[in-house]
């Protein structure tokens, strides 16, 4: 399984995926920053600046934009080479289609969680930096903090990963459409504002825990339909 999910990212256009990772973390990496500084800071309202801890319930949804580099790589592993049919070659490989499928939902998987950890690090990096010039958030963060926020990154990533696989039974792998998967990933990163606008009231935790669960469930249904969804 390591060796096919390694064939994935050899398949893959390296630069142009690199080269998106890249703005994603540059993006997300000051978007905590700015959110404090601008655009909660004179709202009455809103307490993310009145400590550290505070500060992560806006740190960890950011991170839920990671579902679009999912998303990305949706089409980038499975809808591309359906359009190019360069998945012939794939299945003309003495293995299962649902052992190829399964390798490279994980490849996504893997790849998500690994990125948006990273992303946690430098967001809490550059965000206590700017912190400690600009004064943005009030006090200093305790050992405490620093613990949840790891463990939180940990835990968050994996939401993530998971979730990005939502849109890759309806979208990846049956409808074969970038646009759908892309609008479905937004929608998926907008679900909490979307929710208040109706104002739907939903425990954040289960909320990501039924995110979660859709990824299992999509992921489990594009292994099993392969041998019939997965035609050219």
């Amino acid at each position: 399984m390591i060796k096919l999910m390694e064939l994935e990212w050899r398949k893959l256009e390296r630069k142009k995926v690199i080269g998106e990772l890249i703005i994603y973390w540059a993006i997300l990496t000051f978007l905590p920053t700015f959110f404090l500084k601008v655009v909660f800071a004179d709202l009455p309202t809103a307490d993310f600046n009145q400590s550290y801890s505070n500060a992560m319930a806006l740190m960890l949804p950011i991170q839920m934009g990671f579902v679009m580099f999912g998303a990305s790589l949706i089409n980038h592993v499975f809808i591309e080479e359906y359009k190019n049919k360069t998945i012939a070659l794939s299945f003309g490989y003495p293995i299962s289609r649902k052992r190829l499928v399964t390798a490279k939902a994980m490849f996504i998987v893997s790849a998500v969680f690994i990125c948006t950890v990273i992303s946690f690090a430098l967001a809490g990096i550059a965000t206590y930096a700017l912190d400690r010039a600009l004064g943005v958030i009030a006090g200093e963060p305790s050992l405490a903090d620093i613990a949840v926020y790891a463990f939180r990154a940990i835990i968050h990533s994996l939401v993530v990963a998971l979730a990005s696989l939502i849109p890759l039974f309806c979208f990846g792998l049956w409808r074969r459409a970038v646009v759908p998967t892309v609008i479905f990933a937004v929608a998926i990163i907008q679900l909490p504002t979307l929710l208040g606008l109706i104002q739907i009231s939903v425990n954040p935790d289960a909320m990501y825990a039924t995110l979660s669960l859709l990824g299992l469930v999509s992921a489990y249904l594009s292994v099993l339909t392969a041998n019939t969804l997965g035609d050219l």
